[in-house]
């Protein structure tokens, strides 16, 4: 077991986290992130021992920014769910700072030289997303929930895209509509031939399950804590609110449908006031309530006119064959079919040459943790399986 989880151990007083041996594992897995997607991936690989599913993964490495864990021998996912929910409630000059920007030595080194070797990246941290292209270079599989790989720069979803092509795999299902199959529906459209004439849809389960409840009378602000306190949000939840979350989606959806576009080039209509964007993020959660007023009068406009308000994202060819993208609030027809929906649910519309006058939908859970999760280890599985 590697020096860090020497002192992990010693912090915890625990017993080593190491997982009974299972025959010929296939698949080496780092798992970056124990928030709540994080947690819910430890227990699903937790429920999984002894079974099929788990005898084609070795866990070796869990890390979060504070603590980190490896064992070459296997770390058990049961101990480490416990262990990391007491490490994060530890005093700070208790933590072990292990994950800084030049530690990413310790993932690669934890893993091994050969074999699939697989990191799973369930952190919404820029240092990790700057390093995918590098792990991929370098024969190691990436599976990601995190936007900030392919939804920011074009350079950066390039570096991806170039270094993915050498061999290893990028996994990023859980990237838009948590694990529903969009982004594989685009990419094989596209492969069979089609070109993609526009895309509309609610990519935000989070945002989904906010205006699915909201009924002009409960403060917009109380079901924001709500969702962000259930994991629906982002931890600060204005990337959602601001639309930036969906931004990045909408980027995501129109690079794999085609078009390489700057995060600039999406318009986007913020819900969030001037005073409530410009705080720290410590100081968000007792001005949440600046949203209450704008919104109660959008709802009371809209329910005049018989409509529901949806955030919703907009993509569309234009004449010359570039891309026209804006995400934001609209107050759609109750009958409208991105008005209907309940819960998180993701709906998404897809127009392309074989679906031109009616569009193939694609709807689901969109947000929470263990479809998270699910969808982070179905790439996982389907690599481990193309590997073998």
């Amino acid at each position: 077991m590697s020096t860090s989880a020497g002192v992990l151990e010693a912090a915890f007083s625990a017993p080593r986290f190491r997982a009974e041996a299972v025959a010929a594992p296939r698949a080496r897995i780092a798992l970056l992130g124990t928030g709540t997607v994080g947690r819910a991936v430890l227990e699903r690989l937790a429920s999984w021992a002894d079974t099929p599913f788990g005898d084609r993964l070795q866990l070796v490495h869990v890390a979060n920014s504070r603590v980190a864990v490896s064992d070459e021998e296997g770390v058990c996912a049961r101990q480490a769910t416990f262990a990391f929910a007491g490490a994060n409630a530890l005093p700070a000059s208790e933590r072990l700072v292990t994950l800084g920007r030049s530690d990413h030595t310790v993932v690669t080194a934890a893993l091994g030289t050969r074999g699939c070797r697989i990191i799973l990246d369930a952190t919404a941290s820029e240092s990790v997303a700057e390093q995918h292209a590098h792990w991929l270079a370098h024969g190691i599989h990436v599976v990601t929930a995190c936007k900030l790989g392919q939804g920011t720069s074009l350079a950066r979803w390039r570096s991806i895209r170039d270094a993915a092509e050498a061999g290893a795999h990028y996994g990023d299902s859980a990237t838009v509509g948590a694990g529903l199959p969009l982004l594989r529906s685009l990419r094989e459209l596209q492969a069979g031939g089609d070109r993609i004439h526009g895309i509309a849809g609610i990519l935000s389960g989070s945002l989904a399950w906010l205006f699915n409840q909201y009924d002009g009378m409960r403060p917009f602000s109380a079901l924001v804590r709500h969702a962000r306190d259930a994991g629906y949000t982002e931890p600060d939840p204005r990337d959602d609110l601001s639309g930036e979350d969906v931004r990045r989606k909408t980027v995501i959806l129109a690079r794999a449908a085609g078009f390489e576009i700057e995060p600039r080039d999406v318009e986007v209509t913020s819900l969030v006031p001037r005073e409530l964007a410009l705080l720290s993020k410590e100081a968000v959660d007792a001005a949440l309530p600046a949203l209450d007023q704008p919104l109660r009068r959008r709802f009371a406009e809209a329910y005049r006119n018989g409509e529901k308000l949806r955030f919703v994202a907009r993509l569309e060819r234009r004449d010359d064959g570039r891309a026209h993208a804006r995400v934001g609030l609209e107050a759609l027809p109750a009958d409208h079919p991105l008005a209907a929906g309940a819960g998180t649910d993701n709906k998404v519309a897809i127009w392309s040459d074989r679906y031109r006058s009616q569009p193939l939908v694609i709807q689901g859970p969109g947000a929470g943790a263990e479809v998270t999760a699910a969808g982070l280890l179905d790439d996982v599985l389907r690599i481990a399986r193309a590997a073998a």
